[in-house]
C-alpha cells in the first residue's frame, strides 16, 4: 500500500429483519434522513459491542422486542457509498426467535411501525436498506454492493 493511500472507516450499521410468517416489520423514519420512508430496525454498533449484541440492542430500544443475539442470523451485508466521503457497511439480521409486541419506542424518530407482506412491500424504502433487504430476499448472494459505480 502506498503512503497516499488511506484505509477506509465505514460506519457500521446492524440491521433486523423481524419476519412473522410472510410479513416484515418496517418502521417509518420521522428523523430529517429519509422523512417518511421505511426501513427495518436499525442502528449504529457501538465502539466495542459485538454485532449481534448491536442487532438485539437497536431493535429493542426502537420496538421494545426482545431478541437473544444468539438468535440473530445473519443473511446479507451491503457495503454502501453514501457519499463520496462516508461509507457503511450494513450487517442484516434475520431473527428467528424473539419475544414481545413491537411498539414505537422513539417517537420523535420513529413515526410508525408497520408489517408489511414480502410481495407487498412499499415503493418508498430507503435504498440503501432495501438493497440489503432484496438481497436477503433473493438470497443468491449474501453480499451486496451499493452506490458504488
Amino acid at each position: 500500500m502506498s503512503s497516499s493511500t488511506s484505509i477506509a472507516a465505514p460506519v457500521i450499521d446492524t440491521h433486523v429483519i423481524l419476519r412473522d410468517g410472510d410479513k416484515i416489520l418496517l418502521s417509518q423514519r420521522g428523523g430529517p434522513y429519509g422523512h417518511g420512508r421505511w426501513h427495518m430496525p436499525s442502528g449504529k454498533l457501538d465502539q466495542g459491542e459485538p454485532l449481534r449484541e448491536g442487532a438485539a440492542r437497536e431493535l429493542h430500544e426502537e420496538t421494545g422486542v426482545v431478541v437473544d443475539p444468539e438468535h440473530l442470523r445473519l443473511v446479507q451485508a451491503v457495503h454502501h457509498k453514501q457519499s463520496t466521503t462516508v461509507e457503511r457497511i450494513g450487517f442484516f439480521f434475520e431473527a428467528t426467535t424473539w419475544e414481545g409486541t413491537p411498539v414505537n419506542r422513539e417517537p420523535t424518530k420513529c413515526l410508525r411501525l408497520d408489517w408489511f407482506a414480502i410481495y407487498d412491500l412499499p415503493t418508498d424504502i430507503i435504498e440503501y436498506p432495501l438493497a440489503g433487504l432484496l438481497g436477503y430476499l433473493d438470497s443468491k448472494s449474501h453480499l451486496t454492493e451499493h452506490g458504488w459505480s
